[in-house]
């Protein structure tokens, strides 16, 4: 691996030419990505794709002139401390619009840098006036990119892909969330409770309510992921709903279960069931925020359900 310092005119010269074309294909991965969705986005990443391959031509053209035609082989991580993509963005169904917007912003920041760098150690005047305008250009895609976000979209289309975007991260984070929240705090209850008024044993209480929540979240997480594949829903990945929903599911019923780990067993009862009522008002507070359902109505269902179920595990386990 060689640092940047150490590379040749020619080398320098071959290195942009390789990231002009890496940059081209990433842009029209986004723009591929995006265009179901988002296809005004998809546009504009389609058209900073085509000025990539010009600048890949206007660098290529140069490099002929003065080097020949052998283009020896130089890449981001052939070279000590260049800037390099860690995150594959570009291949992950669905894309994120807000993280492509910022990833292109990074991509053009760390490219006009790396020109603005590369220039300063050019000694051939036009080396250095190539490499000087196109960190100009890549200044002026940072700026497109960052403006993506703000008024380079009609504000029909901006509104249109917020809605989108809105609608795409309830379908894939929090409905799934919302239901593994549900079923793992109100599910939970009642072997958790029946478990702890049937032995007054905190420890015993505490591995009945872990097995429950683990089983519970492994349960829901296979569940939501087999449910369907998304393709139609566009509700995601079945892997990434399926998690969501299993963690949630494991949280909610953890949420009530880890106060038993305090030896006392009232302490640890009352303690429990203040976390259920904060459960139960998260619940609550997550279909008013996401779901438009009216606080009084999503508190009124939540709490008589679970409350029903914090009774029936008490009956139980007291009979």
């Amino acid at each position: 691996m060689k640092k940047f310092s150490d590379l040749t005119e020619q080398e320098v010269l071959a290195l942009a030419i390789t990231n002009e074309e890496e940059d081209s294909r990433i842009y029209r991965g986004f723009a591929e990505g995006l265009r179901e969705q988002f296809p005004s986005s998809a546009k504009v990443f389609d058209e900073m794709a085509d000025e990539e391959v010009t600048h890949r031509t206007m660098l290529f053209d140069l490099y002929r002139k003065k080097f020949g035609d052998y283009l020896p082989l130089i890449r981001r991580q052939d070279v000590k401390g260049f800037i390099s993509h860690k995150s594959s963005l570009w291949l992950m169904r669905p894309l994120g619009l807000d993280d492509v917007r910022k990833f292109a912003e990074n991509m053009e920041f760390e490219a006009e840098r790396f020109y603005r760098k590369a220039a300063e150690n050019a000694r051939d005047v036009s080396v250095r006036q190539l490499l000087i305008t196109l960190a100009e250009a890549e200044a002026g895609h940072e700026n497109l990119a960052h403006k993506l976000s703000e008024t380079i979209l009609t504000p029909g289309a901006r509104e249109k892909e917020d809605e989108t975007a809105r609608r795409m991260f309830l379908l894939q984070y929090i409905q799934p969330g919302l239901v593994g929240l549900m079923d793992g705090s109100v599910s939970t209850l009642a072997p958790l409770f029946a478990a702890a008024f049937a032995t007054h044993s905190t420890w015993e209480t505490f591995l009945v309510g872990m097995a429950a929540s683990v089983g519970a979240g492994i349960s829901m997480g296979f569940a939501e992921a087999l449910s369907d594949d998304g393709s139609l829903t566009g509700r995601g990945t079945p892997w990434l709903r399926g998690t969501v929903s299993g963690v949630m599911t494991a949280i909610g019923g953890l949420g009530h279960t880890l106060p038993y780990l305090i030896p006392d067993f009232w302490t640890a009862t009352v303690v429990s069931i203040m976390v259920v009522a904060v459960e139960l008002a998260a619940i609550s507070y997550i279909r008013y925020r996401y779901m438009d359902t009216p606080f009084l109505q999503a508190a009124f269902q939540i709490v008589v359900g679970g409350t029903l179920v914090f009774i029936a595990g008490i009956l139980i386990g007291s009979a």
